[in-house]
């Protein structure tokens, strides 16, 4: 009887968690769970940006500001489907919100950036700031810099990441990397030039 009426609470609220979600508006700053179960190495995280959009791989910017969740889903679906064999199967959830308890999230973070840039240190940058904007705020690059080994480093449920970059690619806008966009406590190392490099 027990675990019969546990199942039943249990049901109850996972349905209530679902339908609130479903009839949620999505509105700028509010941070997006995705998951492509054909493949795994899309699901991400995603900030929604001051415009409204999310940038999602194979997909594009994507309008999510006054959406409901199912309504993202079904553009992620339509927007992947000619990626893959048959339309994939997306899951879009409201990981965090940018407005909890009547305060608004934050709408500036901290970024850290280091080497040989012109203004090294802490940098207070708005939401939604891309690693070529965050570079053009850090006051640009000394003449000893290694733009083609550019990092940023990344701490995200735990685990460290490092992406490399090269400027010059950036600067053509053949890299993927120009909609990057930055989260709180990123580092940006830009090291020194080797000496025939």
């Amino acid at each position: 009887m027990v675990r019969l009426l546990l199942s039943a609470v249990f049901l109850v609220a996972t349905v209530f968690t679902a339908s609130a979600q479903d009839r949620y508006r999505i509105q700028p700053g509010d941070v997006l769970q995705i998951e492509v179960l054909e493949d795994t190495a899309l699901n991400r995280n995603t900030l929604v940006l001051p415009d409204g959009t999310i940038s999602f791989p194979l997909a594009g910017t994507v309008q999510a500001g006054g959406r409901t969740v199912g309504s993202i889903q079904t553009a992620l679906v339509n927007a992947l489907t000619p990626n893959f064999a048959t339309a994939p199967n997306v899951t879009v959830t409201v990981n965090s919100l940018a407005n909890v308890g009547g305060k608004p999230a934050p709408k500036t973070i901290d970024v850290f950036v280091m080497g040989e840039v012109a203004n090294p240190g802490k940098l207070t940058i708005n939401r939604g700031t891309t690693l070529l904007q965050f570079l053009a705020e850090s006051g640009g690059f000394t003449r000893f810099a290694a733009t083609k080994r550019i990092q940023l480093r990344r701490t995200s449920g735990g685990k460290s990441m490092i992406y490399k970059f090269n400027y010059k690619a950036i600067e053509n806008g053949t890299a993927a990397v120009n909609s990057l966009v930055l989260h709180e406590g990123d580092v940006i190392v830009v090291p020194e030039r080797r000496l025939f490099e």
